[in-house]
């Protein structure tokens, strides 16, 4: 690239960051004012600002900036939620989140990929892979909506875990499912439940090795030389967390939410942080989750692709009411009702199963489908925007409303 047009392409994303900064803003002040989770605004306004709309974001799916975007994004707004949950609690409620990871990511995709199966008329194994592609949930809406929603701990700590956890089954699924249909190779459950052993323990050990140290170098009482740069600290070990499981076949997003865990329970392990340099970490952290969020989604609203919704929209509709409905209520039942320890109450379950928004890490599995064009690719992306847009405008806006019904808002 010629170094006139390199400095014209910087000075383009440099507008377009521009625009997506001033958008984010007013959608979070519009956000507070509706005291609706600030990610469906900010889908919408990515849908208003996008191609389809006024034309002023256009930055493709499968670029490298929007990779870099999603993958960092999605990673610190995982710290992030790791981070505010605590221990005691997880303790409590480790049974139901394993379970609802695992099996509960198995029936969602079953459930779904039959409905597919019926309402699409596509091949059952066709209809599979597009019910795994669809089977995790999203922690980069989930952790937000929780963090402005304020609920009873277990129930919010319980979702965010479960969403963080279930990326990985829910991309072994897929691969596998793939594998079969395009004779690469073939399902085995021995194969996957080793894959997911994998990378969940090497993602939570190199999480928790990065974040004990982080926590050594900003709140040890004799080692903290970097306790004032705590905010960069944060910065660095997020990527080196990532990077360090994704390097070894692990899950870089488990590795990073359990690196929030550590570090957010660095009392427990004997670290205290000075108040105020406690206060500098929580809000630079707050402010860049924030700046994430507006990033992932505006991006994510400005990709919709409406031609081809188009094409599928009434039974993409049926089957993602089905996903919603049926199948997300079956594997929070089949999950959470036999964990004895747990006690999970009606009201803490049925909310449970409304919270279970799809987004970007189905987005991005639906993306490299349709570059590999897989089998169905069409179909499953054209569903996995139906269900990105339902979920998210339907289920995270009703989040404050069903709580508050429930009596779970605290």
């Amino acid at each position: 690239m010629e170094p006139a047009a390199a400095v014209e392409t910087a000075k383009h994303v440099l507008h377009t960051f521009g625009i997506i900064i001033l958008a984010g803003l007013a959608c979070g002040l519009l956000s507070s004012r509706l005291r609706i989770p600030d990610v469906a605004i900010l889908l919408l306004a990515g849908m208003a600002l996008g191609p389809a709309g006024a034309g002023v974001i256009d930055i493709h799916a499968d670029s490298t900036l929007n990779q870099l975007i999603l993958i960092f994004g999605s990673s610190y707004i995982l710290f992030d939620g790791g981070a505010s949950l605590r221990l005691k609690v997880l303790k409590e409620v480790w049974i139901t989140i394993t379970v609802i990871s695992t099996l509960g990511v198995v029936i969602t995709a079953a459930v779904t990929g039959y409905a597919a199966h019926l309402l699409l008329g596509l091949p059952l194994a066709v209809a599979l892979l597009l019910g795994a592609t669809l089977g995790s949930t999203d922690p980069a809406t989930l952790v937000p909506v929780f963090r402005q929603v304020k609920i009873r701990e277990r129930v919010a700590q319980s979702v965010m875990s479960e969403s963080a956890f279930n990326d990985a089954i829910g991309a072994i699924m897929t691969f596998a499912v793939l594998g079969m249909l395009t004779g690469s190779g073939e399902i085995s459950v021995g194969r996957a439940l080793g894959d997911l052993l994998w990378q969940s323990v090497i993602g939570i050990v190199a999480g928790g090795v990065l974040g004990y140290l982080a926590a050594v170098l900003i709140a040890h009482e004799k080692y903290d030389f970097l306790a004032e740069y705590a905010p960069i600290v944060s910065l660095m070990a997020v990527v080196g967390a990532y990077l360090s499981a994704d390097n070894l076949q692990a899950s870089g997003f488990m590795a990073v939410f359990a690196f929030g865990i550590v570090l957010g329970n660095k009392d427990a392990f004997g670290f205290e942080a000075e108040p105020g340099e406690a206060k500098q970490l929580e809000d630079f952290v707050q402010t860049t989750a924030f700046i994430m969020r507006m990033f992932i989604f505006i991006l994510l609203g400005s990709q919709v692709d409406f031609a081809l919704i188009n094409q599928y929209w009434l039974p993409g509709l049926l089957v993602v009411t089905v996903m919603m409905l049926v199948a997300r209520p079956l594997a929070v039942f089949a999950c959470a009702l036999p964990d004895r320890r747990a006690r999970w109450s009606f009201k803490e379950m049925l909310f449970m199963c409304w919270t279970r928004e799809t987004g970007v890490m189905p987005g991005a599995l639906a993306g490299m489908l349709l570059g590999m064009n897989a089998p169905g690719a069409q179909v499953i992306a054209a569903v996995t925007f139906i269900a990105i847009l339902m979920t998210i405008l339907v289920q995270a806006t009703t989040t404050r409303w069903l709580a508050k019904k429930l009596d779970l808002l605290v």
